[in-house]
């Protein structure tokens, strides 16, 4: 005698078991799959963002040392302005009453300052402020030096993120 299988509209029983269990491992498989493609995905798209604001950290700090180290008596206006559109706070504030003194002595000296930024490095930054290190060369000449003078500088500044921008609202030189 041969044991006979359960049948269940036409097929065994014992088939029918695995197949479900197939179907509801699929369907748990595709989940997890996809709950862990999404989770990878956000990550990446943090680390995007992350990076980008980086990059931005560092593109306005530049630009902002650049303008401070960057000054010509014979456009000092044009210089000083430059300054400050990328300035935000106290830092703006101070700069702007010292501008009509600053324009005076600059003329006075002829004072010019062309500066290089060799390196900028993030000491730290969130979504709405940064600090940033950076180290920049300048040859400045003026009536006591005129054949030129270099300088290396390393600023300090700390930056806001305002309307869109990363501007600077501190500037300090440090050792």
């Amino acid at each position: 005698m041969s044991a006979s299988v359960p049948v269940r509209r036409g097929r065994p029983l014992a088939r029918a078991g695995n197949s479900r269990a197939l179907t509801v491992g699929l369907v748990v498989a595709t989940v997890l799959t996809t709950a862990l493609t999404i989770w990878l995905s956000l990550g990446l798209n943090d680390r995007r963002e992350a990076e980008q604001r980086r990059q931005d950290i560092l593109a306005a700090a530049r630009q902002s040392a650049l303008n401070f180290t960057s000054l010509d008596y014979r456009h000092y206006d044009r210089d000083s302005a430059n300054v400050l559109e990328d300035a935000t706070g106290d830092f703006k504030k101070q700069f702007a009453a010292q501008t009509e003194e600053l324009t005076k002595l600059v003329a006075v000296n002829k004072s010019v300052s062309e500066g290089q930024i060799l390196e900028a490095g993030i000491v730290r930054s969130d979504e709405h402020s940064a600090r940033v290190l950076v180290v920049a060369d300048s040859k400045v000449t003026n009536t006591a030096v005129p054949k030129g003078e270099a300088r290396t500088y390393r600023l300090q500044l700390d930056l806001a993120y305002r309307d869109g921008r990363w501007l600077t609202s501190d500037v300090e030189f440090v050792g």
